[in-house]
């Protein structure tokens, strides 16, 4: 599926805008700090029900604004209407001054019509497909997107979070209990924190902290055993990709590192079990958990050697692409439906021959979205392919217009 139409009130520099977007390829351009990221930030919030720049909501929310809401209508890749259940109104879910609008947005004819809205001054966000409330985990049925952003070129020397945040981003479209065992395992790993920042300071109780354990075992080993069968299936496809953009170089492999081992004849939940009794005197201490999913590595290595020690920029660069196109191309085989990409001003990043391999995936999409400040480092045969769309910052609120990149 791809997007038809973008609606956005009050997100960041947006007042409001209406945009109609049609397939193939989406070329935004403008200066720095213009609205191009977030643009594409909204059609995150569609795909995932957050941002991927902030884990605070209310700094999505425009200043002064006492609401934001980001709308999309679904359409199939082929042009034909698709229509999930019935849209419905519920009564009294509009957030404030969207009431006297909500008429227009009460059916979704040619599409199904994703929303995610939030209330200023803490108020509860709220995600809706067709006007019926649900989960954002659902959000993926109808938009899966992949983002390639400037801070993903850190992945391969940058800090473990950048890494388990891409592979936890990885793993949830391909097991629908992985967002679930996420949240349960974050749930337990906070009591297990604050337990132990108890005891460390002679006020905790350890018996309390064994009622915590059996929820972290449970969902740390099943977030581990989740990450292992997803690198398994990639390792293929992300060979393929680094050998068709860098048929020179040797085979790239993404490897899992973790604190708790596996020792022969041991499941995950066996290891990290080990490995909570072997720390329990330096975690009461520490007054922190110290093992877990939660401090556990990808290492990108080529002919078995660890690329944050050795590898140039433009190895780094080419594993990353490789991981991205390896990406588009698992998220394909889910069923058949290739996702939205999303790139997010990283051109100048690529050499011409990487800036090539882009280009003809780019072609082969449904539709994407492409941001820059600058459309001369686009590749020519792409922005001939392109829709421009110009991003013009003005203080009412940011405007996009198509226009001559």
């Amino acid at each position: 599926m791809l997007i038809r139409s973008l609606t956005i009130r009050n997100l960041r520099g947006y007042a409001a805008l209406d945009l109609e977007l049609g397939p193939g390829p989406q070329l935004v351009w403008g200066p720095n700090a213009a609205g191009k990221t977030t643009l594409l930030e909204a059609v995150v919030l569609l795909g995932l029900g957050r941002s991927h720049r902030t884990t605070t909501d209310s700094e999505l929310i425009r200043w002064g604004a006492d609401y934001l809401r980001v709308e999309g209508v679904m359409a199939a890749a082929s042009g034909s209407a698709e229509v999930a259940e019935p849209r419905t109104v519920v009564e009294g879910a509009e957030p404030a001054g969207e009431r006297d609008r909500a008429s227009e947005h009460q059916t979704a004819p040619h599409g199904v019509a994703l929303e995610f809205a939030l209330q200023a001054g803490g108020g509860r966000k709220r995600i809706q497909i067709n006007g019926v409330p649900r989960r954002p985990a659902a959000l993926a049925e109808y938009l899966r997107a992949v983002l390639f952003a400037p801070e993903e070129m850190l992945l391969v020397v940058g800090p473990p979070s950048l890494r388990r945040a891409a592979l936890d981003g990885l793993t949830t479209p391909h097991d629908t209990r992985y967002a679930s065992h996420l949240a349960t395992y974050t749930r337990a790993l906070q009591q297990r924190n604050s337990l132990l920042r108890a005891i460390r300071d002679g006020q905790g109780d350890r018996d309390q902290l064994r009622l915590w354990d059996e929820p972290f075992l449970a969902a740390g080993s099943a977030i581990v055993g989740a990450r292992l069968h997803l690198l398994e299936v990639l390792a293929g496809p992300l060979a393929a990709a680094h050998s068709e953009i860098a048929p020179g170089e040797e085979r790239l492999t993404i490897g899992y590192s973790t604190n708790a081992p596996l020792l022969p004849g041991e499941e995950p939940r066996d290891a990290l079990a080990r490995r909570l009794a072997e720390t329990a005197e330096k975690e009461a201490w520490n007054g922190s958990t110290l093992v877990g999913p939660h401090r556990d590595d990808l290492v990108f290595s080529m002919a078995g050697r660890d690329m944050a020690s050795f590898a140039s920029r433009g190895q780094q660069r080419t594993a990353i692409l490789a991981l991205k196109l390896a990406e588009l191309d698992l998220l394909t085989l889910l069923d058949g439906r290739p996702p939205l990409l999303l790139l997010d001003d990283v051109f100048s990043e690529l050499d011409s021959d990487r800036r090539g391999h882009l280009v003809r995936r780019i072609a082969e999409l449904p539709q994407a979205l492409i941001t820059t400040t600058d459309p001369g480092e686009i590749d020519p045969e792409l922005r001939r392919r392109a829709r421009p769309w110009r991003v013009v910052p003005e203080e009412s609120g940011a405007r996009v217009v198509e226009g001559e990149a």
